[in-house]
């Protein structure tokens, strides 16, 4: 795959990150951008995940969609939570991150490529990463999770700071006049982090969320963000009941700048297709420009 340059991605300084597009390179029109979500109930099983997310891309190129996100665990969600550490990669190569780049190469598109583990400092452990892949298949961007889950109710707990160091650091990518801001799954919590994005176009939320949290907090949240920042939000989720037990809560969705939910799915494997409008951005931040009147 073409080898990542250093100065596009979070450094782990705590300050933003973000990289830009010369004109000249493929990028959608000023005006709007077609955008698709996948959703998928992935396995314990890496190879049939990887076919399953390129049969669901496959469909969403075939709507018309130039930006595809994929889930939080597209690769795996595996029988223990350890199973991911013995699947991180070394940054810039391995088998996960060649499939993503030949894929967004094949079907000329930009690709979110949901979360990959790579590999980190602690051998235990790895960074749950949302990278962004160009039409060319160059990492544009990459965003390494800041908050992590931890719940517990009755028998369901997790604690993915078991198996996962967090990243630090907040990252927006242009594509062409579009600048897009990254986050994964349980940052959605945290609001202070998307003001750090603002004025971002769209939010990225790639997510697994459980089934509990997700029927009590998901639509709300994401709605949340999306008012706030009057920008569109984009959330492909893992949903269903998986092999190893789990069960997700799914409802993939897009929200535009006015908090509606203008493409959404249910459970099960889904591509959400939708066409996000420059004017919409325009028209919400002109009626109600409520960003320009923060004071904190």
């Amino acid at each position: 795959m073409n080898q990542p340059s250093t100065d596009a991605f979070s450094s782990d300084t705590g300050s933003v990150a973000a990289t830009q597009l010369k004109a000249a390179e493929e990028v959608p029109a000023d005006d709007r951008i077609d955008v698709a979500l996948i959703q998928m109930v992935s396995a314990p099983d890496l190879e049939l995940n990887l076919v399953r997310a390129e049969a669901l891309i496959k469909q969403a190129v075939a709507l018309g969609a130039e930006l595809v996100s994929l889930p939080e665990y597209f690769c795996l969600l595996g029988r223990r939570d350890t199973d991911k550490v013995s699947l991180r990669e070394p940054w810039g190569e391995g088998p996960i991150q060649q499939f993503l780049a030949d894929v967004a190469t094949r079907y000329k598109i930009w690709l979110a490529a949901g979360t990959i583990p790579l590999q980190c400092r602690d051998p235990r452990r790895v960074r749950n990463s949302q990278l962004m892949i160009d039409p060319q298949g160059k990492v544009r961007a990459r965003y390494d999770k800041i908050h992590l889950f931890g719940f517990q109710k009755g028998s369901e707990r997790f604690n993915e700071s078991d198996t996962i160091e967090p990243g630090s650091s907040p990252v927006l990518c242009d594509i062409g006049h579009w600048r897009i801001g990254m986050s994964i799954c349980y940052d959605l919590r945290f609001p202070e982090l998307y003001r750090r994005l603002a004025p971002a176009d769209a939010l990225l939320v790639p997510s697994a969320f459980t089934y509990t949290t997700g029927q009590a907090h998901w639509e709300i949240l994401l709605r949340a963000r999306a008012i706030e920042n009057q920008c569109y939000v984009l959330a492909a989720a893992q949903g269903g009941e998986h092999p190893n037990g789990r069960r997700t809560w799914g409802q993939s969705m897009v929200v535009d700048p006015w908090g509606e939910v203008i493409a959404q799915a249910s459970q099960g494997e889904a591509v959400v297709y939708a066409s996000l409008q420059r004017e919409r951005i325009k028209q919400v931040r002109g009626m109600l420009p409520a960003l320009g009147h923060r004071v904190l």
